[in-house]
């Protein structure tokens, strides 16, 4: 009894120590607003980096996210805010064009680079430490700016 009570405790406190992936299951014709691009901009050893990003707040947005999209502009992007920072988890369901997935500490700066995250995978990509949001890019343009993890993302959500 007395293991079994210990064994339970255990499994509830590794569950909240890590947020499993939001695996929403969401139709192609739901409609998800993400209201007007906003302002971002990365800080990287060789310069700034401007991009507008559409802002996924909520938790239908956030299990939306890039799905169901066929292109993305070498600038745009996609910011996931989390309202408490968290281990942060990725999959590419239902995505199809490949994404850099930057996640991003309390502070601004980037903690770690998925760099092109391929299509419709269901594998997950994780933080593998507490971030307080995540920006989706267009794959490949992490590396093709010199945009690496200790670069420092700019935000209103930072407070910058």
């Amino acid at each position: 009894m007395k293991r079994a009570l210990i064994s339970a405790l255990f499994v509830a406190l590794a569950s909240t120590a890590y947020t499993s992936p939001v695996f929403a299951q969401t139709d192609q014709n739901d409609v998800v607003d993400f209201g007007e691009p906003q302002p971002l901009s990365i800080v990287s050893e060789n310069g700034t980096h401007a991009f507008l990003v559409e802002e996924a707040k909520t938790i239908d947005q956030q299990a939306r996210g890039m799905m169901w999209r066929d292109s993305m502009g070498e600038d745009e992007g996609m910011i996931f805010e989390f309202a408490e920072p968290k281990v942060a988890t990725i999959w590419m369901k239902n995505t199809a064009i490949p994404l850099d997935i930057l996640f991003v500490r309390s502070n601004g700066q980037i903690l770690k680079i998925e760099h092109m995250a391929q299509p419709y995978k269901l594998r997950s990509a994780s933080s593998e430490a507490t971030v307080a949001a995540v920006v989706e890019l267009k794959g490949g343009r992490a590396l093709e700016l010199g945009i690496k993890p200790g670069d420092t993302v700019e935000h209103p959500f930072f407070g910058s």
